[in-house]
């Protein structure tokens, strides 16, 4: 219960704070010419691949680590695929990073 109310009050916290980043005014935006759906979407792909690449790469070495220790002999064959595992995740995270990117400044 205490674990999703801290999670509950830092998504409503990054959510409603994030703004004061924006905080520049309406004429200073339409001089820079900022798209503020392109800046909103690029906020959500950041988000969400971050947030995908967090929680798998937590999963998964949850998961080799309790296979290590299940079976120690398996541990060369076990840390290649845990390596190359977290190899994609952070490729996830960096993409989702490269999109926002380009939508931004689209």
């Amino acid at each position: 219960m205490k674990r999703s109310l801290v999670s509950a009050a830092a998504i409503l916290g990054g959510l409603f704070l994030s703004s004061l980043a924006f905080a520049q005014g309406t004429d200073a935006a339409a001089a820079a010419g900022v798209n503020w759906a392109a800046a909103i979407g690029a906020g959500i792909a950041i988000g969400l691949g971050s947030f995908g690449a967090a929680t798998a790469q937590g999963r998964t070495a949850a998961a080799t680590l309790e296979g290590i220790s299940r079976n120690p002999n398996a541990k060369d064959a076990m840390f290649q695929s845990f390596i190359l595992g977290l190899v994609f995740m952070e490729f996830q995270a960096l993409l989702a990073f490269v999109i926002a990117i380009i939508w931004t400044f689209k």
